[in-house]
């Protein structure tokens, strides 16, 4: 009987409607309004935004020419050694001399350039055809340097023109002097074989080791130059290192591929 009198009493008792009503605590606007503003800004960048992706591959620093390999045109002994590693050689300059059946014989070099590796020693028996020099193609030993970097053939059509490159050369301590930069100069876009390469470089194995992963294109690279720093090249700190730099130096290039859109749109 009670609980009915208060049901009665219930029923005939106004609503309380001029109280009002709490939806959400003020902690809990601050949240929603926090994921609305991050929601938003991410669709913006989602539409209008890109993302900078680059390739790293080996590289190596020489003179744009390249270099070629010098070769006997007879067999016998070598007798003499004319010419010394590194030097600037004109062209036409005696490097070998090689006891034939006919007769000596002088090995020279067909184009000016840095003899950049002997293969050849006194007393050794040669066939004709055989490599007894590597020749890099300069003219002057101040012609500028390059950097060919040996990228692999699926990212050479990522690559634009004029792309930024960093390079970490093998003989410069990174942690102190930073790396040196760069920008694409040209795409070969077609893939090279060992035997290319050897021939570009002036030594087989480089060949085998930029082929070890399989047939990379060649991304030839301009040095940016600057002229208050020892090499003459422009580095990420201030001064680079305190000497300059040499053809046939190892390197590892990091090329800034073209800008990828972070989301690609489905329309159904």
């Amino acid at each position: 009987m009670q609980f009915r009198q208060q049901a009665l009493a219930k029923l005939q008792s106004p609503e309380e409607l001029d109280l009002p009503v709490r939806f959400a605590r003020p902690q809990g606007w601050l949240v929603l309004s926090v994921t609305v503003v991050v929601m938003a800004a991410a669709s913006v960048w989602a539409v209008t935004g890109s993302v900078a992706s680059t390739v790293s591959a080996p590289a190596i620093l020489t003179h744009g020419q390249g270099s070629y390999i010098l070769q006997s045109p007879v067999a016998g002994q070598v007798t003499a050694i004319l010419a010394e590693e590194g030097k600037q050689l004109p062209a036409n300059s005696p490097v070998l001399k090689v006891r034939t059946s006919q007769g000596d014989t002088v090995v020279r070099t067909i184009a000016a350039g840095r003899l950049t590796a002997l293969a050849a020693t006194i007393g050794q028996i040669i066939s004709t055809g055989a490599n007894v020099a590597s020749v890099e193609k300069a003219a002057r030993a101040k012609d500028p340097l390059y950097a060919t970097v040996y990228v692999p053939a699926e990212n050479a059509a990522s690559i634009p023109a004029n792309a930024a490159v960093d390079l970490t050369v093998q003989s410069v301590p990174t942690q102190e002097y930073g790396v040196l930069r760069g920008h694409v100069k040209s795409v070969d876009r077609s893939a090279q074989s060992a035997q290319q390469i050897a021939a570009f470089l002036g030594d087989s194995q480089l060949g085998e080791q930029f082929t070890k992963d399989g047939r990379p294109v060649a991304v030839l690279v301009s040095l940016d130059k600057r002229s208050s720093t020892k090499s003459g090249y422009k580095w990420s700190s201030a001064d680079g290192p305190p000497f300059t730099l040499t053809s046939m130096t190892s390197a590892e290039g990091q090329i800034r591929l073209t800008d990828q859109r972070p989301v690609d749109w489905m329309l159904p």
